[in-house]
């Protein structure tokens, strides 16, 4: 291990691992297939960036999210460790430059998402490659039994064909049981072996509080518990009406949503992070791969579907290993909240296919024909010209692509382009400009030809890198040489995608398997109820309750949560009235039997408890099972 040790130090500054950090480390690198389950915080990326670098070859990582595979790379790239992202949206050109270095060793880790697998170009490249190993990270998507099930993550074990004596590591935060035996089998894990660190946060007490008033309580919170904060909201207009109402109030806030432009996105993030901003108000778009370790409350305006969901947002409070708080607020509402959820996930299948030929009516596609045909949705217009919800709508598609005929990409992005409006003479002539713009005006001519005859894309993290700028200040500089009549800009969005993997069928001939509906449908429910449970079980320890559920069963009760707390309080209530029933007992001067005392009408912990008390506090005289008052 000392190879890895040195690797660890050199890059990363720290002077040993942690946890199963090692014991992962050595098994992925003896060639094992390998299953990590580890805690929110619990250092999961240097399990597989720490062997990637001392591997030959590249290793592919599996991510589900754009936002956190740019944001690793960036890191990466930040401590001189050679690694690339391929997503959605980048120019073919690029995506084949990446893959071609990857094939002449110049990337150490190739991020990917799981949905690559069905470019023939990815494939093609993918058999050339020297692999080192696999990291499937966030894997319980590949689960049906799990929470996030992602159909694309079933299609990673099949690169095993084209290199079959490689490794697949998989790793995350949040797995049961039979979804630690599932991640196995669907990866084609050649023998069992799993590492897990205990989910246990001794640190963190989970709250949860009825509430009639969500918002009051809210404030009350966060007026007496300081710090750095999360505040969960289940959509997008709630968390911009919290962060709002926050404001008002006198409190630091800000909102941040997956409906914000990515610029918008780094700016309200990296003032959170820089503790300019308090209080961040987030749907649950927000928080995967954030590395702020002083977060010291996490609240739940409304509740997850899910103990595994609930769980791991939860786990982003206190990951410095200081006292921290996870507050879940609830009222009578909620438990109907979360069976409507399960509703609008699984619309009714008539439902599905009134979409299924909406679908059809919006793109002009006729019965028999649009296979592969590819189709940018706008969500917004599709529903209000057919009358629809887009909760609703969103699901339906989702069934749609688990059944196998469309593909829909909910969150595709598109990047940033450029054109510029001045002639290139008038452009030399410019002044007035600051260095800043200069720069990246000289950077765009460099980067990227044609940006005077048609727009461009471009890679707003590349120019960041190239001038040594943040990426919040390139697009701040973009927008400027816009509002100035320099250039055009067009900031980069995301953009749902519809694209047909068959031919259109009749809707009265759709076919939903019981495997992506009924069966996902039962174990949605199942997760409700298990959410459902915890928040309406007030005496059971939530820690123990938590840990339970992922298989994982300690003896000692937290002592911190408000089910430990208020039965301390009753304890404690207990046993003063035992003391002072002892006493009044005592008043008549006489000794009295210790049995005596099992008269009262109380716990006979709490007459024990208090006897112990009394005695070693010098108030009563316990001679030999004798009881009598000191004089």
């Amino acid at each position: 291990m000392l190879e890895y040790r040195e690797i660890l130090r050199k890059y990363w500054g720290f002077d040993d691992f942690r946890g199963i950090q090692s014991e992962i480390i050595k098994s992925i690198t003896s060639g094992h297939d390998t299953l990590g389950l580890m805690p929110t915080g619990g250092g999961k990326s240097i399990t597989f960036q720490v062997p990637a670098l001392a591997m030959d070859g590249v290793c592919i990582v599996f991510t589900p999210l754009i936002a956190l595979m740019k944001d690793q790379v960036n890191h990466l790239h930040k401590r001189g460790i050679k690694a690339a992202a391929i997503y959605s949206d980048l120019p073919k050109e690029e995506i084949i430059r990446i893959l071609e270095n990857a094939i002449f060793g110049a990337i150490k880790l190739l991020y990917i998402s799981p949905e690559r697998l069905s470019s023939d170009i990815f494939r093609t490249k993918l058999r050339h490659m020297k692999v080192s190993f696999i990291c499937v990270d966030e894997a319980h998507c590949i689960s049906q039994w799990g929470y996030d099930f992602r159909p694309s993550y079933l299609q990673i074990a099949d690169i095993r064909a084209d290199h079959p004596d490689v490794p697949i590591l998989a790793l995350t935060a949040t797995a049961t049981p039979s979804v630690v035996e599932d991640i196995q089998q669907q990866l084609r894990f050649r023998e069992p072996c799993v590492f897990r660190m205990s989910f246990e946060r001794k640190n963190l007490a989970y709250i949860v509080r009825y509430a009639m008033n969500k918002a009051e309580q809210l404030v009350h919170i966060l007026n007496n518990v300081p710090g750095s904060a999360i505040v969960y909201a289940r959509s997008r207009k709630r968390t911009k009406e919290i962060a709002e109402y926050l404001t008002a109030v006198g409190l630091n806030a800000s909102y941040f949503h997956a409906g914000l432009d990515n610029a918008e996105k780094d700016l309200r993030q990296d003032d959170w992070q820089k503790d300019k901003t308090r209080i961040i108000v987030a749907t649950n778009a927000f928080g995967m791969g954030i590395d702020k370790p002083d977060v010291r409350i996490v609240i739940h305006m409304d509740s997850p579907s899910s103990l595994e969901a609930y769980f791991q947002e939860a786990g982003r409070a206190g990951r410095d290993g200081k006292k921290a708080y996870a507050v879940l607020l609830y009222n009578n509402n909620d438990a109907n909240k979360l069976q409507k959820r399960l509703s609008d996930t699984f619309p009714e299948k008539d439902y599905i296919r009134k979409v299924y030929d909406s679908l059809a009516y919006f793109y002009q596609v006729g019965v028999g024909s649009g296979y592969n045909a590819a189709f940018e949705f706008p969500i917004d217009r599709f529903c209000h010209a057919y009358k629809f919800f887009p909760i609703q709508v969103d699901a339906a598609l989702k069934i749609l692509d688990r059944a196998g005929y469309i593909s829909y990409t909910a969150n595709e992005e598109n990047q940033a382009r450029v054109k510029f409006i001045l002639e290139r003479d008038d452009l030399y002539r410019l002044k007035g400009n600051t260095q800043n713009e200069d720069l990246v005006i000289i950077t765009l001519l460099r980067q990227y030809s044609g940006l005077f005859n048609d727009y461009s894309y471009i890679d707003e993290s590349l120019i960041a890198q190239l001038t040594e700028l943040s990426q919040i200040t390139v697009y701040s500089i973009l927008k400027s040489l816009a509002q100035k009549r320099i250039i055009s800009f067009i900031p980069q969005k995301q953009t749902p995608y519809i694209r047909y993997t068959q031919r259109r069928e009749d809707s009265c001939h759709l076919q939903f398997p019981p495997e992506v509906y009924e069966q996902l449908k039962e174990r949605a429910r199942e997760r409700i109820e298990t959410m459902t449970k915890y928040f309406m079980t007030d005496n059971q320890c939530r820690s123990r309750q938590l840990l339970h559920y992922f298989g994982e069963d300690i003896a000692e009760e937290c002592g911190q949560c408000d089910v430990c707390l208020a039965r301390k309080k009753e304890e404690k209530a207990d046993r003063e009235k035992a003391e002072k029933e002892i006493i009044d007992l005592l008043k008549d001067k006489q000794p009295h039997f210790v049995k005596e005392l099992h008269t009262l009408q109380l716990p006979y912990e709490s007459i024990e408890k208090a006897l112990m008390k009394l005695v070693y506090e010098a108030i009563i005289i316990d001679d030999d099972g004798m009881l009598s008052l000191r004089t």
